[in-house]
């Protein structure tokens, strides 16, 4: 039994780094059928927020919301509403393997947020992933015409800094043992769902879309359907496996992702992206090391 409970939380990170491996798509085709990025996110995240209400009503109790540490789930929300809008608006206006490994620089991030809020002591490994993230993270950043290496595309920005929020929100989801899985998922529901309606009025994306056809009513549906699901998995997994662990087990959407985007687009990596990537990833499945015992 103790082994089952161990494993379930791996199996649920698996299963929704491999759907998040794909979860890209639907949105580009939201955003090609007229439908801007910021709003679809809005748009899909209250999809998926009023599931979550509807089905898990009675686990929901407002004095468990605010309680004395209810200031870790306005850092939750804050986080999860970042990476969301920045995931979106990555591989939407980027180049998806990019965006993503960018992205992927989370352990790196996971690693100093583990260290100032979980108080973990970095490791000799520690260092090893920090400098092996940062020589990757360079080599993908580099560009020949010379200047520092820093993101040249909005995708890459929104990629880096989307990983960064991404970090910080699994280890505040680790860190926080007093709440319930419920209410971290409606803190992270809610924060995309916000964010994404602001991120909206900011830019002033707020044409008409009434006029869009049913089908793509449909997509945006289903795509509030799977962020409501995967965001269960994944609650339930990173609330009960270490944040560094997690990280690693959701490299396997590089993998989906890779496939995904050789089928679906026409974009290409060059050899330097490959081996920047490569030290990224390897960065990240060092990072499990950290919390073995």
């Amino acid at each position: 039994m103790t082994k089952q409970k161990k494993l379930l939380p791996i199996a649920s990170i698996l299963l929704g780094a491999s759907a998040w491996g794909v979860a890209w798509y639907p949105y580009r085709l939201l955003e090609q059928a007229g439908m801007q990025g910021e709003l679809s996110t809005a748009l899909a995240y209250s999809i998926a927020l009023l599931i979550s209400l509807a089905l898990f009503r009675k686990q929901i109790r407002i004095s468990e919301v605010l309680n004395t540490t209810a200031w870790i789930l306005l850092w939750i929300n804050l986080g999860a509403g970042w990476t969301s809008i920045a995931y979106v608006l990555g591989i939407i206006h980027g180049e998806v393997m990019r965006v993503l490994l960018l992205f992927y620089l989370a352990p790196l991030w996971t690693i100093l947020f583990s260290r100032i809020l979980l108080q973990e002591r970095l490791s000799r490994q520690g260092y090893l992933i920090i400098l092996l993230s940062l020589t990757g993270a360079l080599l993908l950043l580099w560009q020949p015409k010379g200047g520092l290496p820093l993101p040249t595309s909005y995708g890459d920005w929104m990629g880096l800094s989307g990983g960064f929020a991404f970090a910080l929100t699994n280890v505040l989801i680790r860190k926080d043992q007093q709440h319930g899985i419920h209410i971290k998922l409606l803190a992270v529901l809610s924060g995309a769902a916000l964010t994404g309606f602001a991120a909206t009025l900011f830019m002033g994306n707020t044409s008409d879309i009434t006029h869009l056809p049913a089908s793509v009513w449909l997509i945006l549906l289903g795509t509030g359907g799977l962020v409501f699901f995967l965001s269960i998995l994944l609650q339930y997994g990173m609330t009960h496996v270490p944040a560094n662990q997690a990280i690693v087990i959701m490299l396997f959407e590089l993998v989906v992702a890779a496939v995904a985007a050789y089928f679906l687009t026409d974009e290409h990596l060059t050899n330097r992206d490959w081996a920047g990537g490569f030290m990224i990833a390897s960065a990240s499945l060092f990072s499990a090391r950290i919390n073995r015992n």
